[in-house]
């Protein structure tokens, strides 16, 4: 079971570099963020028309998460417990079955937090307390499970080409990376680091600058594995070669292979 996350920076504005990916591509699953569209909104027609299953949970011109999955989607649920006041859309799950187990897919946009310090900063700590509540929670289910995502942290100095250029950002703070850690300290399986360890390895490069030209790039999109669903893991890899294309998102694809 392939299974990808993609920050796709606006829907209307990347859907035809999407569906050229997906069909080269073809993962079972994508988890979609920064949508930037309201549920019906989004053009779920032409994803049906591709085979997949799709499951929005949008927000007008910000933010926004999706799964596009060839294979049932069941138990949708949307939102990221913890604060019922949050109506920010960032959180997604459902419970796809392969042909051997039922995974249970989590997918994520965590807050920026920019400015820090700052109140946007508050809200993206609150916002990975909630999400360390619900890790322990999948742990505790004790079944194939993953979070996947655009989780705006840089977790070390290897996963930037210039990390001192980040040392005061949100992405990169030590409150920021301590919080990611104490998450993946849980027992999570970090997908792509348990297959590649060399640096120069990034998802994210910024449109200014010619970072992409440069390979000034940053790690920011994750998957984090529960045991039962580290035991599945096949491959990781990040399809960077996507930033060089066409109006291209700011964000690549990255993937999992899952002995499912």
């Amino acid at each position: 079971m392939k299974i990808a996350t993609f920050n796709i920076n606006g829907i209307k504005a990347r859907i035809n570099a999407l569906s050229d990916w997906l069909d080269e591509a073809q993962p079972d699953v994508a988890l979609l963020q920064e949508i930037k569209s309201m549920d019906e909104a989004f053009p779920r027609e032409h994803f049906e028309d591709k085979g997949y299953n799709v499951e929005t949970h949008g927000q007008k011109s910000f933010n926004g998460v999706a799964i596009l999955s060839k294979l049932p989607l069941e138990d949708v649920t949307r939102g990221l417990p913890g604060d019922e006041t949050d109506e920010q859309a960032r959180w997604i799950e459902a419970t796809v079955m392969g042909e051997n187990n039922a995974i249970r897919l989590c997918g994520l946009y965590l807050p920026n937090g920019n400015p820090a310090p700052g109140l946007k900063y508050d809200y993206k700590l609150a916002w990975m307390e909630r999400l360390h509540a619900r890790a322990q929670a999948l742990l505790d289910d004790e079944t194939p499970a993953l979070m996947a995502g655009d989780y705006n942290i840089i977790p070390q100095p290897e996963d930037a080409k210039r990390p001192d250029a980040w040392r005061d950002d949100a992405l990169f703070r030590p409150e920021s990376r301590a919080a990611f850690r104490k998450i993946v300290n849980l027992g999570f399986t970090e997908a792509f680091r348990a297959r590649t360890q060399a640096p120069e390895h990034y998802s994210f490069w910024d449109y200014q600058a010619g970072a992409w030209n440069r390979n000034d790039g940053i790690r920011i999109d994750h998957f984090l594995l529960t045991p039962q669903c580290a035991d599945l893991l096949v491959d990781c890899q990040i399809d960077a070669e996507i930033r060089g294309r066409e109006k291209p998102s700011d964000h690549v694809p990255v993937w999992v292979e899952l002995a499912a």
